[in-house]
């Protein structure tokens, strides 16, 4: 089963996918969004979704520290619903509290990308990779 990991933001998602078997996430691309204009990256989604013949998606849930939801949680779960209805295909989703810290942390000491512009072509995409892992990672069927 190959999904679609999402990192949804407010200007930009950042995508990556599984592999065939479900058991890694690799990043693929940064979509800018625009949701003022309506523009929330369903084209290049659509591409990414026929390349890679995906079964469904899993989106960041992004909830506050305590556990709660905020406007944001509703604001990827309306995303996740524009998916579902687009693409007709399952939408999960996984907790991605402390992601774009992490993903933060895994280019500054792992890859060693001190320049912050840099880092930030890929940050949304490493929160993708970590938001999919986990979530392969607690479903997997040993």
């Amino acid at each position: 089963m190959r999904l679609i990991g999402l990192d949804v933001g407010s200007k930009t998602v950042g995508v990556a996918v599984s592999d065939e078997l479900g058991i890694t996430a690799q990043k693929v691309e940064t979509i800018p969004i625009d949701e003022a204009k309506f523009s929330f990256g369903m084209r290049p989604l659509k591409k990414i979704v026929r390349q890679y013949n995906a079964d469904g998606f899993v989106l960041g849930l992004p909830k506050n520290m305590d556990g709660s939801s905020g406007n944001s949680v509703a604001r990827s779960k309306a995303y996740g619903k524009r998916l579902a209805d687009k693409f007709g295909l399952p939408v999960y989703y996984s907790d991605e509290r402390l992601t774009t810290i992490e993903s933060r942390r895994v280019l500054v000491e792992e890859a060693g990308m001190h320049d912050r512009h840099q880092r930030k072509e890929v940050i949304d995409q490493m929160a993708a990779v970590l938001i999919l892992q986990n979530y392969l990672d607690l479903h997997r069927k040993d």
